[in-house]
This record gives structure tokens, C-alpha cells and sequence, in this order.
């Protein structure tokens, strides 16, 4: 019993219910982490010269489409729970239960992403530096999930921090117990708590590394793909749930490798071709600007965003820090404080403006790949 009293036990507790709706702690631990990664994101992408709306447009498009790549990716990746023997195909729906890839969330996320960025006139390169330490922040957080749900644990282990799983649930074997032979006392490795503190870890080095080496042009984006994947190689390797084999070893690890070399290829080329950030964080004309400009006027982009990634003081106006850090002479700052929210002037629509502007933004985008041929469609 000693052995065990540094052990990490098992949740007693999965969700609580009001009327017909349960609410399950596994998504209360995406939403946290959702919420966590728009606040960080919101910041940065102000810090940058960016308008907190930009956030808000994007995201109202980008949550969604990342949860359905992210369960798509599982789907894909872990079959057989849903299509393999005694598989039940509807449980592919239940996402309540568990099961979100970050390979197909990213990937799903980013083109929705790159989309609304598009539509709107905003460069999705310096959004993404912006959101890349707010997306591994809300990985950290909604990790906890599979500790709710007692799920994607590692191998047996004699650590004193394993992790207790619950061999019976309701006097019935528990479906996510590895071995029947194996005694209820196991311990297992907590993968979900090695990825989380990986990548709190991650989020302050992305953070650190940002405002230290002046990175921009999609660099911190691009460290975070290497980082992340650095660290789910070994960790994935540790897991024993069901898992498709690619020459003996599992999907994800393969995916790590070529998502990892991806990952420094473009932060290496990028890096030699861009030493210094971008200036500029619209596309000229951009949409995402119109009504910003209290003069009526087009929009002064100079200097917006140099070198403020990851540093919240570099968006401030000369009011709100010192000479030093903003200057009253910087190029175009007192309309980029209009733009950005950061003044009296001009205040972000937030959530409810987005869902109206999102609205129209699948309509436009398809026009633009239609141009004139409506009628054909109709």
C-alpha cells in the first residue's frame, strides 16, 4: 500500500447533468483550453497591431472545423473501436466519449483559418505566430480530459506517480482496462499529465523564443509543430490503447516524424529568408480594416506589428508605457490604436458581431470560386 501513496488515483467524478443534458468533464477541459488559447491568442495578435475582432472572425469558423478534424483524424487513426469487430459506427459521432486528433485538428483548423484570414485581408502567417503558443496551452489543458474519462493511459509502471485506472466501472469490466490478468493495484504511466506539463513547458519556450529572437513570418508557428511533435514521439510511444501499426510502430509516431521535419524545414528556410518580422499584419485594402478608421480614411498599416510578438507591452499606445518602449513618434501608432480596440475610440463587436460577420463569409468565399456562374448552381 506504501508503494502507492504518491500514485495519482482516479477520478470519481465525469460530469454532472442538468435535466436531460449531461455535461461531461471531458468537455469542460476542451472549452477550458479553448477559452485559455483565445485570451493568449487575443493578446498577442493585439501586441502585434492586430484588431481583437480578427480573433473573433476567425475562431467562430476555426473551433468548430478543428473539433471535426480533430475526431475525423482519431476516427481514421483508431478504427476499430467503431468499425472493427463489435465496432459500433455511431459511436464515431460521440465525441463526448473521447477521441480528438491534433493532427486532423490543426489541419482542419488551419484551413479554415487560412480561409477566413483570406476573406478578410489578414495575413495568416502573423495570426498564426500569434496563436501558436494559445493552441498548445489549450493541448496542456484539455489533456486533463483523458483523466476524466480514464483513457489513453500509458504501460504498467512502478513510478510511485503512476496512475490508478479503475478496472471495474459499474461491476463491469472497465472497456479501457489494457489486460483481464492484469491485478486491479496496476499502475500506468499518465501520458495526459506528460503532455501537459510538455506543453506548458512549450507554451513559455514559444513565448520566450518569440520576443528573444524577434521570430515572425510563421516561425513560432513552425516551432511549435517541432516542439509538440518532439515530445509526442516519445510520449506516444509510451501508450498502449488501440492504435493502427505502420512497421510495428503506431500511426501517430510516423505522423510526429514527418509533421516534425515539416516543422523545420519551413522554420529553417523561413528563417533564412525572414530575419526580422513582418511589419505589416493586413493585406493591402484589407477588409478586415473597413469602419476602423475614424478619419474615414484608408487605414495607416506603417509599422504594425514589428517586433511585438509575444511582448503585450508592444502594443501599447505612448499614453500607456513609457517613451521608451513606444514613443510618440512611432509611424501610424495613434491609428493603430484606433484599429486594435486599445483606445476609447473604437471598441471590438466580440462574440455576437463575429457570428453575424461569419455568416456571410461561406457565401462570399464560394462566390469567389464561382465568379459569375450562380445561375449554374441554382
Amino acid at each position: 500500500m506504501s508503494d502507492h501513496l504518491a500514485a495519482i488515483p482516479s477520478p470519481a467524478w465525469s460530469g454532472f447533468s442538468l435535466g436531460p443534458l449531461t455535461i461531461h468533464a471531458y468537455a469542460l477541459c476542451i472549452l477550458t483550453g479553448i477559452i485559455l488559447a483565445l485570451w493568449l491568442t487575443s493578446r498577442r495578435w493585439r501586441a502585434r497591431g492586430g484588431h481583437e475582432d480578427d480573433l473573433w472572425n476567425i475562431a467562430i469558423i476555426t473551433v468548430p472545423a478543428g473539433i471535426i478534424g480533430g475526431r475525423i483524424y482519431h476516427v481514421f487513426s483508431s478504427p476499430d473501436p467503431y468499425f472493427g469487430p463489435g465496432g459500433n459506427p455511431i459511436d464515431a459521432f460521440k465525441i463526448w466519449n473521447g477521441g480528438l486528433g491534433i493532427w486532423g485538428a490543426v489541419a482542419l483548423g488551419m484551413l479554415a483559418a487560412w480561409a477566413v484570414a483570406r476573406h478578410q485581408g489578414i495575413r495568416i502567417l502573423p495570426f498564426l505566430d500569434a496563436a501558436a503558443p494559445g493552441l498548445i496551452l489549450a493541448q496542456a489543458v484539455g489533456r486533463w480530459g483523458n483523466w476524466f474519462n480514464q483513457e489513453l493511459f500509458g504501460a504498467p509502471t512502478t513510478a510511485p506517480w503512476g496512475l490508478e485506472i479503475d478496472k471495474y466501472i459499474g461491476g463491469e469490466l472497465n472497456p479501457n482496462w489494457p489486460d483481464p490478468a492484469l491485478p486491479a493495484d496496476t499502475l500506468f504511466h499518465p501520458t495526459f499529465l506528460y503532455e501537459s506539463v510538455w506543453n506548458l513547458i512549450g507554451c513559455l519556450v514559444l513565448i520566450v523564443a518569440a520576443k528573444r529572437f524577434r521570430l515572425g513570418h510563421g516561425q513560432v508557428f513552425a516551432l511549435y509543430i517541432c516542439y509538440y511533435t518532439l515530445g509526442r514521439v516519445w510520449i506516444e510511444a509510451l501508450r498502449i490503447d488501440d492504435a493502427e501499426l505502420v512497421l510495428g510502430l503506431r500511426l501517430n509516431i510516423w505522423t510526429s516524424i514527418l509533421v516534425f521535419a515539416i516543422g523545420l524545414i519551413w522554420f529553417v528556410l523561413s528563417r533564412r529568408r525572414h530575419p526580422e518580422p513582418e511589419t505589416e499584419v493586413y493585406l493591402p485594402g484589407a477588409r478586415a480594416l473597413d469602419g476602423r478608421d475614424d478619419d474615414g480614411g484608408p487605414a495607416n498599416h506603417d509599422g504594425a506589428g514589428r517586433a511585438a510578438d509575444a511582448d503585450p507591452d508592444a502594443g501599447r499606445t505612448p499614453s500607456e508605457g513609457s517613451p521608451e518602449e513606444s514613443g510618440p513618434s512611432e509611424p501610424g501608432a495613434e491609428d493603430r490604436r484606433r484599429r486594435t480596440g486599445d483606445g476609447d475610440e473604437r471598441r471590438g463587436f466580440g462574440f455576437f458581431g463575429a457570428v453575424t460577420s461569419a455568416i456571410s463569409i461561406i457565401p462570399d468565399v464560394a462566390n469567389r470560386g464561382r465568379g459569375n456562374r450562380d445561375d449554374q448552381q441554382r
